[in-house]
């Protein structure tokens, strides 16, 4: 299984599975993420936190323990 967290800067990922449970869930899908969905790894801080990716066009970032819920191909 690979996370948002693993994908290396650069690569254009699809999302496969959302984990984690209500609000935390909740909040991911309102930001745009949601199962199919591509997503865009712009860039990722040095120490991994957080993680800059593109969603339906738009911009975010993502703290890694949110990016672990995600799961992608």
């Amino acid at each position: 299984m690979q996370t948002l967290k693993d994908v290396k800067c650069g690569q254009t990922v699809n999302v496969v599975k959302l984990h984690g449970e209500g609000a935390v869930k909740r909040r991911i899908m309102d930001m745009g993420i949601t199962k199919g969905t591509d997503v865009y790894v712009r860039k990722v801080a040095p120490l991994g936190d957080p993680v800059e990716v593109t969603v339906r066009g738009y911009e975010l970032s993502l703290r890694k323990a949110d990016a672990e819920m995600i799961e992608v191909k």
